[in-house]
């Protein structure tokens, strides 16, 4: 049996769409999980790399706790978390947060220090206070590689997102560990077709937000 049958099979299996195992419900504690990890991630890396790249300043410390955090595999930062604190979603979410961050904090300093520094310079020389030269002149240049990033660190998130059903928690993970457990191997082709088209989505939904977002003279400069 190839893997479009497996495919098919389970995406055509009723039992599939309803239900606590239904493609719903796992879907939407899949979502959850990556919404709150990069939530958290975000909170953490975005101020820390505006500031650091508006002031230029920590750079080399920043790029230093970037390849540190790379360094640790997600799954053996859960199983140290599952050993320390146990059951629950805490275990989870530090291993998804701290692989969200590097992304997050390394491109937001380097969007911030490519800014042409002339118009800032320009705004400093017209009295602007500091926050609003941030906020006003670098933010709305730098947005495009701000997005990048968090782009990259929501698709890291859903894609390893999977690791929270090896703590007994639910997600498209639970599709992958409990087929492989049972020997169904439709439904972990199932979970692994659901995580890529997911990740998927994540991409269309960040090209959306940038359309959005980025004013279109910065899109055709970029």
């Amino acid at each position: 049996m190839n893997v479009l049958n497996f495919i098919n099979s389970f995406f055509s299996d009723s039992a599939h769409w309803k239900g606590y195992d239904g493609i719903p419900t796992r879907l939407s504690e899949h979502v959850g999980y990556s919404v709150m990890a990069l939530a958290i991630a975000a909170a953490i890396g975005l101020p820390v790399g505006l500031l650091t790249g508006h002031t230029g300043r920590g750079g080399n410390a920043l790029a230093l706790i970037a390849t540190a955090a790379r360094a640790l595999p997600s799954f053996g930062l859960l199983v140290l978390m599952f050993v320390i604190l146990g059951l629950g979603l805490l275990p989870v979410m530090i291993p998804l947060v701290v692989l969200a961050i590097p992304p997050i904090l390394v491109t937001t300093y380097e969007a911030m220090r490519s800014v042409d520094p002339s118009p800032v310079d320009a705004a400093r020389g017209m009295g602007m206070h500091e926050a609003r030269v941030l906020f006003q002149v670098e933010l709305p240049v730098a947005l495009p590689l701000i997005l990048s990033g968090l782009r990259s660190a929501a698709i890291q998130i859903v894609s390893t997102a999977t690791i929270a059903a090896y703590v007994s928690l639910g997600g498209l993970g639970r599709y992958i560990v409990d087929g492989l457990y049972q020997r169904n191997y439709e439904k972990v082709v199932g979970g692994a077709t659901l995580t890529a088209v997911m990740a998927l989505a994540t991409l269309g939904l960040f090209w959306a937000v940038t359309r959005i977002a980025v004013s279109p003279g910065v899109r055709r400069s970029n």
